[in-house]
């Protein structure tokens, strides 16, 4: 039997963010809605025959998605919050996909947007599923039939893709009354059913049903659900299922998952840890074992014959083998052909989702005909990076074996720190701040490409960012925000600027991926050993300062983050490299503290996002993670405020970690949750100072006052007042001036107004 190859899913967003245009020029109202979806059909068909030359047997359908690919799953099964099918008129189309997200209809009427946090252990951010308890659900979004259909007139082998009714659950959140999630299966399983008979009727075989929260550890309840609901489906239709995981094992789940009655399962050999003589002795003979062998979440070339010696073996032992990407391709860049700038050698080391579809196509040949020559050629590509100069620095690795636990500790406990800040800053209670970034306007964008491309002097680009450096802080003056910001006119990309300086780091030109709907991050690649070359925050924080006598905050992006937001290297462990970037962070804040800069806020929002999916891995990640923050953070004086923040993540069963950075202030995300985050401090006694995000940024929404000293009243409930910081959820980057200046006025009035409702200066 020869072996099958595909992929779990390719990059939706068009090889030139097409689909980002398009989306936003909708919502701006400058291309129509048939033109979007003439472009959104573009983009599929163009993915499904780079797939196809490539070499790919079976091609994804149904891994498309305008915004969200659970937000599809919930528009498929009519889960549509009340608030959003009230501002709708209860239609069911693309705009009421995009109110769910946004929180605005056809930019008019708007409403609170649907929840969104991090999708497992990635920097993709999903739409949080509602329910409650007594909704029903109906068939009401057609997208994934349609595109079936689309893909079969084209003529192509084809698996459609649809997201598991377990996963489903688990990722969503009740509101209202508390009830088991699990209860609504019954009630969701019939609209799956109806799916899986129609794809049936058009002659699919097999069908992806993606589970990728059987990598975790699940409640009994739970894995005994997942066993009967998989037993209905084969019952339904006589199509084949492929029960799809990964992200990590699922060794501990397997006893449940060999009685599920699934035609064939995937498992992810990058990110699960499998013994795989051991594994394939407990799968059945007749069941089809397909194996992410090539990293759907990382950028270097496979060692394709390292890959042909463990698969061999495994051929003679179970014949029903497939060779696939560990996970869905769409946390890679598309093309590395559209790279023009990389260094030959580095360039040769690298490998994005059209070359990761040739790697299948390789090794699915060389394993069928028995013949590794062309696989030879490509691994050796990725085996002589061991040799190469530009990878080991023997200073940084001597600086991180010399760190000690005095690097990590500040000099004296907050109760005590905190007085010398206060005395320091003088600041109001009820403070008033944002998290760092003004709106990035197309004309700052304009001017960093006319730099970088040299069409401007950079005496003429300095003075630009000086002149937007100017208005932020004039701007936050007029509207009396307590502790300002310089508004980062000059940063592209929170992770990439900093990488910029630093040794140890590559950066692509095209290499987009997305992170939430329209934005798109060009995750920087580390390629080597981590230093500061120069200081990178200390002229423009300095200038910012030099313009008020309000305190200005440095801005930086924490270790883990810049870490989990990087393609990292894979010959080191990641805590040598957290650990070479915070003593990295390490200098530079000692040298905003030299430079007069009084408040330092070291971001961490992907600190959640690193843990291993198990929990019973947790401990040992998070150690080295709240290490890393304090080495980077630990060298100022007890006058200086350390400030870190978090966003759109769950943090609650995390708390005592986060606690353990030991921050003077952490701001978090909150509103989309109506703070609902908050209630783990019910139970837990935040030590510190706590800025919960009082409106949502990633809607153009403008929060009324009201709306906002309702939020702040429900945070004193949890947060003493003379610890609480009113703040947004996140940076302002993505919004407009005018957006912005409403929502910070509102926000710095309605500070005031309980300042006088509790009485205080």
């Amino acid at each position: 039997m020869s072996i099958v190859n595909h992929i779990l899913g390719f990059p939706r967003i068009g090889i030139n963010r097409e689909l980002k245009k398009a989306q936003e020029n909708y919502w701006l109202g400058n291309i129509t809605k048939s033109k979007l979806l003439s472009i959104g059909k573009k983009i599929r068909a163009k993915n499904w025959k780079i797939q196809k030359d490539q070499g790919i047997n079976l091609l994804p359908v149904g891994d498309f998605a305008w915004y969200d690919h659970v937000l599809n799953t919930s528009l498929l099964l009519g889960n549509i919050p009340l608030r959003h099918m009230a501002i709708s008129n209860n239609k069911v189309d693309i705009d009421t996909l995009f109110l769910i997200a946004r929180g605005v209809y056809k930019n008019k009427k708007s409403t609170q947007a649907s929840e969104m946090t991090k999708w497992f252990n990635t920097n993709y951010h999903y739409i949080v599923p509602e329910f409650t308890e007594n909704q029903s659900f109906i068939y009401s979004w057609s997208q994934l039939l349609d595109e079936v259909d689309e893909a079969l007139s084209l003529g192509y082998n084809i698996k459609p893709v649809i997201l598991g009714p377990i996963t489903y659950l688990w990722l969503g959140k009740v509101k209202g009354n508390f009830f088991e999630r699990l209860n609504l299966l019954d009630r969701i399983f019939p609209i799956y059913s109806y799916i899986i008979s129609e794809l049936s009727k058009r002659g699919i075989t097999w069908v992806q049903i993606d589970e990728p929260v059987l990598s975790m550890d699940l409640p009994n309840n739970w894995l005994s659900s997942f066993k009967n609901i998989y037993k209905k489906f084969k019952h339904t239709s006589d199509i084949k299922i492929l029960l799809t995981t990964y992200f990590g094992s699922i060794n501990h789940n397997i006893d449940y998952i060999n009685q599920s009655y699934v035609d064939g399962i995937h498992i992810d050999l990058l990110y699960g840890k499998y013994n795989l003589d051991d594994f394939v002795s407990k799968i059945s003979s007749d069941k089809v074992l397909s194996l992410g062998i090539i990293n759907g979440k990382n950028i270097w070339k496979a060692d394709l014959v390292n890959w042909f010696n463990i698969i061999k073996p495994i051929i003679i032992k179970h014949k029903k083998i497939w060779l696939g990407s560990s996970c869905s391709l769409m946390h890679s860049p598309i093309d590395l052909n559209q790279e023009k700038y990389l260094d030959d050698e580095v360039k040769n080391w690298f490998s994005f989702s059209v070359q990761k579809c040739k790697e299948l196509s390789l090794i699915t040949d060389a394993i069928n005909n028995n013949n590794t020559n062309y696989i030879n050629d490509w691994s050796n590509a990725i085996r002589s990076r061991n040799y190469s100069k530009i990878v080991h620095n023997p200073f940084v690795a001597k600086r991180v074996e010399n760190i000690s636990a005095s690097d990590m500790n500040r000099k004296n406990v907050y109760s005590i720190r905190c007085n010398d800040q206060r005395d320091k800053l003088n600041l109001p209670l009820l403070p008033t701040t944002t998290i760092g970034s003004f709106p990035q306007t197309d004309d700052i964008r304009k001017s960093r490409l006319e730099f970088k491309s040299g069409k401007i002097s950079i005496k003429e680009y300095n003075k630009i960012i000086k002149e937007n450096i100017k208005k932020v802080i004039l701007e936050q003056e007029r509207l009396d925000i307590d502790l300002l910001v310089h508004g980062e006119p000059e940063r592209n990309d929170m992770v990439e600027y900093f990488g910029e300086y630093l040794d140890g780091f590559v950066f692509t030109f095209n290499g987009w991926v997305q992170s939430y709907g329209s934005r798109c991050v060009k995750p920087p690649i580390i390629i080597g050993d981590i230093s500061r070359k120069n200081p990178i925050t200390i002229k423009w924080t300095s200038y910012a300062q030099s313009l008020t006598s309000k305190p200005v905050k440095g801005m930086l992006t924490g270790p883990v983050t810049i870490l989990c937001w990087s393609f990292p290297r894979e010959d080191i462990s990641r805590e040598v490299i957290a650990k070479q970037i915070a003593l990295s962070l390490r200098d530079e804040v000692t040298d905003l503290e030299k430079s007069g800069i009084n408040v330092i806020q070291i971001d961490e929002p992907a600190l959640r996002e690193g843990l291993p999916l198990r929990q019973s891995e947790w401990n040992s990640y998070l150690k080295w993670a709240v290490d890393s923050f304090r080495l980077s953070s630990s060298s100022v004086k007890n006058s200086t405020q350390i400030h870190t923040h978090m966003c759109y993540c769950e943090f609650n069963d995390i708390i005592d970690s986060i606690s353990a950075l030991d921050a003077d202030v952490i701001t978090i995300e909150t509103s989309r949750s109506d703070m609902d985050l908050l209630n783990i401090f019910e139970k837990f006694s935040y030590p510190n100072e706590i800025g919960p995000g009082v409106y949502d940024i990633h809607s153009p929404t403008v929060p009324d006052i009201k709306y906002i000293e309702s939020l702040l009243i429900k945070a004193l409930k949890f947060i003493p007042i003379n610890r609480l910081w009113v703040n947004p959820d996140c940076g302002l980057k993505t919004r407009n001036w005018k957006e912005t200046i409403l929502s910070l006025k509102n926000m710095v009035i309605a500070s005031k107004n309980l300042r006088k409702k509790y009485k205080v200066k």
